[in-house]
């Protein structure tokens, strides 16, 4: 295979590969840290693989992270190499379909983004665990998961802009603005994670914690990557962007209350506060210009708008549930401790 060839910087640079969980992350890894253009084992396949377990997923982040900072001592050109990209959309077709089973038969988006707006009294996710009850290790063992989705909170929702137009773009951009910091580099939601993880004594290195973090968090975090890289789920993207901007308001309240109340450091308090405020506006301007605009120009996306919505709460519903299951029986949630 010929193309440009990568600088010796670009081949040392970023997050070292995690260790592999199965033989899709195995294959994956090992033709990583080969030549570009390396044969692929013909006979693995996603056919059978859990499309929710480790393996899966795992496979899945390695090739995605391709198309973000890529990994030490890894060939930039392996983010387009065909082999890879064939084996790829095997395990997205099984994890696509698998959502399509799992989540709510299919309905229109006004409904879904209704849902969003209610939160049932009886409910009981990681936030109101945390706001209450929740210990120093288990807010550092959440910051730990969560930095695989925070520390590039917003980077594949910017896929989606050239694939919008007119009132959905223009809007879209300004919330991204605002996610980026609005110029300003300190002021980049993904810094303002760093500085919490470093409030609470983690590693703020991009990657650092995939080894520790489960099956639930990697499905959460390839699903935006999912949604993002394909210009056909463009619906779905706008759909989980909308959930994420309409449910992190309360969330992050409730975070920021746990916080200060175990005596967290002020970056580790501010993350959450300033989600509080910043969502809530976010909230109307996606909901009302985002999704309104992207409706409004192609009304047969509604059903995918939904799904996206859907399939976002359905995947953060699993890692809620993952978590609250390991913090009740006093252990910890991730699959190597901190």
């Amino acid at each position: 295979m010929t193309g440009i060839a990568p600088s010796v910087r670009d081949r040392v640079t970023g997050p070292a590969l995690p260790r592999s969980r199965g033989e899709l992350s195995s294959t994956v890894r090992q033709s990583l840290i080969r030549p570009v253009g390396s044969p692929l084992p013909p006979r693995v396949t996603a056919v059978h693989a859990e499309p929710y377990g480790d393996d899966l997923q795992l496979a899945l982040y390695l090739c995605y992270e391709l198309h973000y900072r890529g990994f030490a001592g890894v060939d930039p050109e392996w983010e387009w190499e065909p082999g890879l990209l064939r084996l790829r959309a095997g395990m997205e077709r099984r994890f696509l379909s698998a959502l399509r089973a799992d989540v709510r038969p299919a309905r229109r988006a006004e409904e879904a983004l209704a849902d969003l707006l209610v939160e049932p009294a009886d409910v009981d996710g990681p936030s109101h665990f945390l706001k209450d009850r929740g210990e120093l290790w288990q807010f550092r063992e959440y910051a730990a998961q969560r930095s695989l989705y925070h520390l590039k909170e917003a980077d594949p929702h910017a896929w989606v802009i050239p694939r919008l137009t007119e009132r959905a773009k223009a809007a879209m951009v300004a919330v991204e603005y605002d996610e980026f910091g609005a110029g300003r580099a300190e002021r980049v939601h993904a810094r303002l994670f760093a500085d919490l993880m470093a409030d609470l004594d983690l590693d703020t290195r991009y990657g650092r914690y995939v080894d520790t973090a489960g099956a639930e968090m990697l499905a959460s975090v390839n699903l935006m990557s999912l949604f993002g890289l394909h210009r056909a789920l463009r619906g779905a993207l706008v759909g989980h962007f909308a959930a994420v901007e309409t449910t992190s308001s309360p969330g992050s309240r409730r975070i920021a209350h746990g916080l200060r109340r175990i005596g967290a450091g002020p970056a580790a308090v501010h993350f959450y506060a300033e989600h509080v405020e910043a969502d809530a506006v976010h909230e109307q301007i996606v909901r009302r210009e985002v999704v309104g605009g992207l409706l409004e120009s192609e009304p047969d996306l509604d059903g995918d708008v939904a799904f996206g919505v859907d399939a976002t709460v359905w995947t953060e519903e699993r890692l809620g549930s993952q978590l609250l299951t390991a913090w009740r029986d006093g252990r910890t949630s991730l699959r190597t401790p901190l």
